[in-house]
């Protein structure tokens, strides 16, 4: 597959996706997905991209694979034959332990290239890895963050069966319009999850 090295060890696999570990390899496409600015809008409102803090966010990302087993950045790979990008690198999703939680209530989050917006991709590669860490992991919750007016990226989120739990404000280096609203947090738990795959 194009943008995968044969040797990477793969995590996950979906109906349409590969999510497979990083590699020093990777650093050309994690760039050129950040350097597109309607991908990093609601983070840094598409500031232009520096690609030595890409290389140490690559280093930092490639470090979670020894200190936690099953948790971090993960690279998403398209797979299916027939598509027009099959075989691409088509964006990344990280389920890490969160600050002062730990593993039990990892923190979801995805990136991807805007070739793969509106296609369902996101959720599917979040369901994957929210069904993998209750079915295989001691996880009790797990949450992901954005802003209020990132409507698309919460319509995943509530898509995953996750529910909003609070509304909060959150100070950034760089001012993004509609920020001014704040940041939204949304969680699915276990008794949640059994819940929805009951339904």
């Amino acid at each position: 597959m194009r943008g995968q090295n044969a040797c990477v060890e793969v995590f996950l696999e979906t109906s349409r996706l590969v999510l497979r570990r990083f590699t020093l390899d990777d650093l050309q496409v994690v760039l050129d997905l950040d350097a597109d600015p309607a991908v990093k809008r609601f983070i840094d409102n598409g500031a232009p991209v520096d690609p030595q803090e890409v290389a140490e966010h690559l280093n930092w990302w490639l470090g979670y694979y020894d200190r936690f087993d099953g948790y971090g950045f993960w690279a998403a790979v398209e797979k299916n034959a027939g598509a027009k990008d099959a075989g691409d690198f088509v964006g990344w999703f990280h389920f890490r332990p969160s600050d002062g939680v730990g593993l039990r209530e990892p923190e979801l989050g995805y990136r991807l290239r805007q070739t793969a917006w509106g296609r369902g991709l996101a959720t599917e590669g979040s369901r994957a890895l929210i069904d993998k860490g209750f079915t295989e992991f001691d996880v009790e919750r797990v949450y992901a963050e954005t802003m209020v007016v990132n409507v698309a990226s919460r319509r995943v989120m509530e898509k995953c069966g996750m529910r909003l739990v609070r509304t909060f404000e959150t100070t950034w280096p760089i001012r993004i319009p509609g920020d001014e609203a704040g940041d939204v947090e949304y969680e699915i738990t276990r008794a949640d999850w059994k819940s929805r795959r009951k339904a």
